[in-house]
Formats: structure tokens, C-alpha cells, sequence
């Protein structure tokens, strides 16, 4: 699930970040569309990171637990409990990386 624990990208991560980075797990693909969006909160290197990761597992989730749960009977749900373990770990103030995405988002550049 995730690789290892880095440095947070910001010494100064706030409870208020800590919270929107763990939501964007728990509501993505929505809630990380709307934090980039509010610049303000694209501003802030934590919220960002955790907002573009989010996005691009809700998206990858979004495509694969239709096709996961047709042939578990339905079981593909349970990979939305991954995603609240690391709503768990942002809200702890953890920089975390998930093995194919964080090396993605940063090779594109998109944090």
C-alpha cells in the first residue's frame, strides 16, 4: 500500500490541512478537483500533493472496482478502505508514496 514515509513537504502543515488532505481521500475524485480549484488551497505544497494523489487513485479506482467487484461478487469495495487508510495517514501529517502514482505525479510534475 505505500512505499515509505518522507518528509512533509512543508514544515508548516496545519490541522486545516491535515483535515482537507485526509477528505480528499475519503470524498475523491471530487473533493481533490475542488481543493485544485480553490487557490488558496492549491497554494499549500501538503494539500496539493495529497490532493493530485487522491485524484489520480480515485480516478484508477473509479475505472477498476466496477471491473474488480464483477468478478469478486461485488467485493471490490473493499478497496475503499485502502483509501481511508490513507486518509488516516494525511490526517496524521504524513507524505506518503503509493508505489506507481507518486512516482507518476511527481515524473509529470504535477507537485
Amino acid at each position: 500500500m505505500s512505499d515509505q514515509v518522507e518528509t512533509a513537504p512543508t514544515l508548516d502543515v496545519t490541522s486545516d490541512d491535515k483535515l482537507w488532505a485526509a477528505l480528499s481521500y475519503v470524498f475523491s475524485p471530487v473533493i481533490p478537483i475542488i481543493m485544485l480549484l480553490i487557490e488558496d488551497k492549491k497554494s499549500r505544497s501538503f494539500i496539493k500533493f495529497h490532493a493530485v494523489q487522491s485524484l489520480v487513485i480515485g480516478v484508477v479506482l473509479f475505472i477498476v472496482v466496477p471491473i474488480i467487484a464483477t468478478f469478486t461478487f461485488g467485493c471490490g469495495f473493499i478497496l475503499w478502505f485502502i483509501m481511508l487508510y490513507w486518509a488516516y495517514k494525511a490526517y496524521q501529517g504524513e507524505v506518503f508514496n503509493i508505489p506507481v502514482v507518486t512516482d507518476l505525479i511527481k515524473g509529470q510534475g504535477w507537485v
